[in-house]
């Protein structure tokens, strides 16, 4: 296997358009949020794209992904439809969690997508634990766990590196470390801020990427890999990233300056793939614009699927839950 992506046409059309239809699958969500079309929490990726596109370019079909709250990024990277991605959102029956989970619970059994998970850091053992049954049965296939540097501070994420380390198990952490915490800056909460150095405290091999370059992010996850696969252990990446909008629609941002944020949007991960692209002859301007228009298409196309789907019937409401099993 090898550790670098190759990067030919094809495949920097493919990271560009998934980046692409992140990016517009969000911004359609903020509106339609806006249009009470969508409820309840929204947790928004934008500026983040290139760490869910690297990491899921990088995985085999076998391999499981267990994200953060904010999974609609890694949801979309790792092959779900757009259409039941969309619904879920609405909380239509047509949904990915049949509308039960929401923005914050995406599900897929096909692609082994194991759900968002709206604990911080609840994801850590759930990826231990899908890593420990790969090993049992002696399989090839490794657990990605993505999370916050919030999760940082929880006690799931030492017992989770802990028992990763100690019983070698195939398991990618992947903290994609955008300062904020919430509205809690990194400063003011970790007393180390080199997030990867706390792995190296459980003899785990860990390395800090630039999580605004695509590029670098899949290289860093198919070496990785390619060292879990080898039976070295986990392994950690720290993926140094951004969000430009707030941590959620209820988000006011008085934490952080607006010249911070546009000092970030300079590095914008779809603007500068594209323009490196197009300067190394990778791609054309025109390349560009049939994928954002590509990309357009398919957002409409889900908004048509999500509106047209039905909502669950009332008496289904307790259906799947261990109030199905009551007596009445």
């Amino acid at each position: 296997m090898t550790t670098k992506p190759h990067l030919n046409r094809d495949h920097a059309r493919h990271l560009l358009g998934q980046m692409l239809r992140i990016r517009l699958f969000e911004e359609k969500c903020a509106e339609l949020y806006t249009q009470q079309k969508i409820r309840g929490f929204l947790h928004l990726y934008i500026g983040e794209e290139a760490n869910a596109v690297g990491v899921a370019g990088a995985l085999a079909a076998g391999d499981s992904i267990v994200a953060t709250y904010r999974e609609h990024g890694h949801a979309l990277a790792r092959g779900i439809a757009m259409g039941p991605l969309m619904a879920e959102m609405y909380g239509k029956s047509n949904g990915t969690s049949r509308g039960r989970g929401g923005s914050m619970h995406v599900f897929d059994r096909s692609t082994r997508f194991y759900g968002g998970n709206a604990i911080v850091g609840g994801g850590l053992p759930l990826a231990v634990g899908l890593a420990l049954a790969e090993k049992m049965r002696k399989g090839t296939g490794v657990a990605v766990c993505q999370f916050g540097e919030g999760a940082v501070a929880e006690g799931e994420f030492h017992e989770s590196l802990n028992l990763a380390a100690l019983w070698k198990l195939p398991v990618l952490f992947v903290c994609e470390n955008n300062l904020y915490a919430m509205g809690s800056a990194i400063e003011r909460t970790e007393s180390e801020t080199d997030i990867h150095r706390k792995a190296e405290a459980y003899r785990m091999e860990s390395h800090r990427v630039d999580g605004m370059d695509v590029v670098a992010v899949e290289a860093a996850t198919l070496k990785a890999l390619e060292r879990i696969r080898a039976g070295a252990g986990p392994q950690f990446l720290e993926c140094m990233t951004y969000r430009f909008r707030a941590h959620s629609m209820f988000d006011a941002q008085l934490y952080r300056d607006k010249s911070e944020v546009e000092r970030w949007r300079e590095r914008d991960p779809i603007k500068r793939f594209g323009e490196w692209a197009v300067a190394s002859g990778l791609l054309h301007n025109e390349d560009i614009g049939t994928l954002e228009k590509m990309a357009s298409a398919e957002v409409e196309a889900a908004v048509a699927f999500a509106e047209g789907g039905t909502w669950e019937p009332v008496g289904d409401l307790c259906r799947y839950t261990l109030m199905d099993a009551v007596p009445t």
